[in-house]
């Protein structure tokens, strides 16, 4: 088997980082992640796998390519430790983190595209394309400020969740087993708390609405993070169980979690008093949000929430967090946070192609995802501390406005 190499040189520090990464995988195929790294950054046209390796010059062996990348789709877990690892030893990130948690669609044709089915379309467009046949990736970035760009998100991890009737198509000697989609989120979770807390820091999730049901929050609580997401209208909140008198007797049995009143969203957002103001940044803009804050019990969470609702001209909307000592500032600017993953979404499908690389094994489709991912990251990674100036060229594009 011949050592191909690729026809680019790397920079310095791009070259260490991909070595790092691939350290964790086989000695005998571990050259070959660089090589492919190298050719989906300079990939052009339609990114399927043999563009990639077109783009990085490998042609004699350029099937046993497509053999590594089943296995490496079975140790994304090893690659996206040691990309986190990366950013925690090169980025000035702070002491808590933010990682947000989310599902995308990717569409795939064709009958024999293991683990796809159809599901339900986010983006309909014009033609109001309600469903869509391809995969859902349940995906796990870590939000970040930088200090020109303001938010974004670095993709590290991400799930295939595969619909139960769906299972029966897949070969069973591929090893896939069954999970729903808070389930595979609770495993993002598991897998980037003890790494974030090995490295002496604290770890905050949000989520949206879908992902805030018991099945996934009793389970993410016990890893001692802290999650913050969004909350029906509707959700069956209580007040603060009473706390005993001084020198009163307890009573018998277990001290109760929950309150005994029910406490109305809808009515607490159309009371007139009680709204305070206060400055928070938001999508890039630091704004004046109006809003009301309060404790109480959420039997999903398991005990005490903090509950804020945000008034805005149109509508307002309940958020939560499980610390209660969070302020409500805190709250809001974290779940504004979770709109970078869908710019992460955008771009590694719009720009990397996500979804392009036409393979059928369910393992290789993994493997394949993950490289799109990971070539984000990097690429973001390796543009943080360069001006603006010398990141942007518009040479192709004289028409374009410099200003905009």
């Amino acid at each position: 088997m011949s050592n191909i190499k690729c026809c680019w040189t790397c920079p310095e520090d791009w070259d260490q980082w991909s070595r790092w990464l691939a350290a964790g995988l086989h000695a005998r195929n571990r050259w070959r992640l660089p090589v492919l790294l190298m050719g989906i950054l300079f990939a052009r046209g339609r990114r399927t796998v043999t563009t990639w390796l077109r783009a990085a010059g490998v042609s004699p062996d350029f099937q046993d390519y497509y053999y590594f990348l089943a296995p490496l789709g079975r140790k994304t877990k090893i690659v996206a430790a040691r990309l986190l690892v990366l950013l925690l030893r090169t980025l000035p990130l702070p002491d808590r983190l933010l990682a947000v948690i989310d599902d995308t669609p990717t569409k795939r044709y064709g009958p024999m595209v293991e683990g796809a089915d159809i599901h339900r379309n986010p983006t309909p467009g014009p033609a109001d394309q309600k469903y869509l046949y391809g995969h859902i990736w349940v995906t796990l970035s870590l939000a970040v400020r930088h200090p020109r760009f303001g938010s974004l998100a670095l993709p590290l991890l991400a799930m295939l969740y595969v619909r139960r009737k769906t299972m029966a198509a897949i070969p069973k000697w591929r090893g896939w087993t069954f999970a729903t989609k808070l389930v595979l989120a609770a495993r993002l979770v598991e897998w980037i708390a003890p790494i974030v807390k090995k490295a002496g820091k604290t770890l905050w999730i949000v989520v949206d609405g879908g992902y805030t049901k018991a099945p996934f929050l009793r389970r993410v609580l016990r890893t001692g993070v802290t999650v913050v997401g969004r909350l029906r209208k509707d959700a069956a909140l209580r007040d603060l169980p009473r706390k005993p008198r001084r020198g009163q007797r307890p009573g018998r049995g277990r001290p109760p979690k929950y309150g005994k009143n029910r406490i109305s969203l809808a009515k607490r957002a159309a009371h007139l008093y009680g709204w305070e103001t206060a400055e928070c940044t938001v999508y890039g803009r630091t704004v004046t949000k109006v809003y009301k804050t309060f404790l109480a019990t959420y039997r999903p969470v398991g005990g005490a929430i903090r509950v804020v609702i945000v008034l805005e001209d149109h509508d307002w909307f309940p958020f939560f967090s499980t610390d209660p000592n969070a302020t409500a500032v805190e709250v809001i600017e974290a779940f504004a946070d979770r709109a970078t993953i869908e710019q992460d979404f955008h771009d590694v499908k719009e720009v990397w192609g996500t979804g392009q690389q036409q393979v059928r094994n369910i393992w290789t489709n993994m493997a394949v995802y993950h490289l799109n991912l990971w070539i984000h990251t990097l690429v973001e990674l390796w543009s943080w501390n360069r001006p603006h100036g010398e990141l942007c060229d518009r040479r192709l594009s004289p028409w374009d406005d410099a200003t905009r």
